[in-house]
């Protein structure tokens, strides 16, 4: 989740985080680390795996790092998706961070490196980092240096109910953007809602812009507009204009601009419920349909971002992203132990099989079984390139107008030439 809910998401699980107070939204980060008179290390650990089963998972995993390091405490944080975001930023203002932290990467670890704020992992991970998956490490690596260790690896794609594709007479997946709209017409005509959206919380409409500017302008196009502070290239406003079409359909479910992503009544429930034939998320998406709603079991497929007739880019290329764990500069040892606990094969194969996440670790693999993760697995090892997240690629200014603007589109409020128009004006004020 933004998005992007590693959120955004089973691990970026958007739920409010219940039970967290206010001394939980008031804690700041590092503050209650260190050593205690009778030798004990706390470390603060923040997270956004608010929903199940990951929340329970990973608290269990705590526990068992505290009963093989005796002499050591996590203390955690849990907060969702944006609260995280808006927090982390705060705490970056302010020179402080957690011990242990949640990243995406990319130019929002970058700020923070920047800063100074950062550990460098580069040395005191290498032993047992180097065996983990390449393209899982490559976010959180700046200037040849490790910022971060990955849990996660994943993509963005279609999560549809077969059953209601039946229904439609829809036979296959589309794999065109004119056949995708084809099929949102035919759901419709059924009755069936045929696309879930978090409206509300801004960065699920943001995969949509993203997707079809890599399918239209070419995946280089979005770093390129980054590096001139400049997004008004015509592939980058044609994006926009194919999100139009979409919406003009009227293709999300009713209330959607007020929707949340992981409630009850939420995006991922409508999906999971049966009330909407498909959302556009990450490989966390049945876990959270399934914590939300019901779930869709043998019902649930996957497909990737179709491809846009003309365009300059391919069916191949990824949009999406992982979860990470950095550590704040200065951070005990104790620390890094647990980065490595995290990373181990035995805790890979419990995140694999408890939480659906797609292995780092190689040794892992053998754990995974739904069909469905196995997809989007072989969608990742066969990628022909890769975008991270770009509320996470970009510095978190942009990154946040690039989510309002898209939303703005979609509330009808913006056109595609205005929200290229936005973005480039708050890239130019981050000069």
């Amino acid at each position: 989740m933004g998005d992007r809910a590693l959120s955004r998401r089973g691990f970026l699980a958007a739920s409010a985080a219940a039970g967290l107070g206010m001394t939980a939204l008031s804690a700041c980060g590092g503050d209650s680390s260190g050593g205690s008179s009778d030798g004990t290390t706390t470390i603060e650990w923040w997270n956004i795996s608010t929903t199940e089963p990951a929340k329970t998972v990973w608290a269990g995993l705590a526990k068992k790092f505290e009963a093989q390091n005796p002499k050591v405490k996590i203390k955690i944080v849990q907060l969702e998706n944006d609260a995280y975001k808006s927090k982390m930023t705060a705490l970056t203002a302010s020179g402080k961070l957690p011990d242990v932290f949640h990243t995406w990467g990319g130019g929002v670890l970058k700020q923070q490196v920047d800063a100074g704020l950062v550990e460098d992992l580069s040395d005191n991970t290498k032993p047992w980092a180097d065996g983990l998956l390449p393209v899982a490490k490559k976010p959180y690596i700046l200037d040849d240096k490790t910022y971060a260790i990955p849990f996660d690896i994943g993509m963005i794609g279609f999560w549809y109910n077969k059953a209601l594709f039946q229904q439609a007479g829809i036979t296959a997946p589309p794999t065109t953007w004119s056949g995708f709209l084809d099929a949102v017409k035919k759901l419709k005509a059924k009755g069936i809602t045929p696309l879930a959206l978090a409206g509300k919380e801004k960065w699920p409409g943001m995969y949509y812009w993203a997707y079809l500017a890599m399918r239209t302008a070419g995946i280089d196009a979005l770093q390129k507009a980054s590096d001139a502070k400049d997004f008004t290239a015509p592939g980058l406003v044609q994006a926009g204009q194919h999100l139009k079409d979409l919406v003009q359909l009227q293709p999300f479910q009713k209330g959607f601009l007020g929707a949340a992503y992981s409630t009850p009544t939420g995006q991922a429930a409508t999906v999971g419920n049966g009330k909407a034939a498909m959302e556009l998320m990450g490989q966390w998406a049945p876990s959270v349909e399934a914590d939300a709603g019901k779930g869709l079991g043998k019902n649930l497929g996957f497909f990737p971002f179709p491809a846009v007739e003309g365009g300059k880019g391919a069916i191949t290329e990824v949009f999406g992203g992982g979860g990470g764990h950095a550590l704040r500069k200065g951070a005990p040892q104790a620390a890094v132990d647990f980065l490595k606990f995290f990373a181990s094969e035995s805790t890979d194969v419990e995140l694999v099989k408890k939480t659906g996440t797609i292995p780092v670790v190689p040794g892992a693999e053998s754990a995974l079984s739904d069909p469905n993760i196995k997809a989007v697995q072989a969608q990742l090892k066969a990628a022909t390139g890769f975008q991270l997240f770009l509320d996470q690629a970009y510095v978190p200014a942009v990154g946040q107008e690039v989510n309002d603007s898209v939303a703005a589109l979609i509330a009808g409020s913006k056109s595609p030439e205005q929200v290229t128009q936005s973005i480039t004006k708050t890239a130019k004020e981050e000069q």
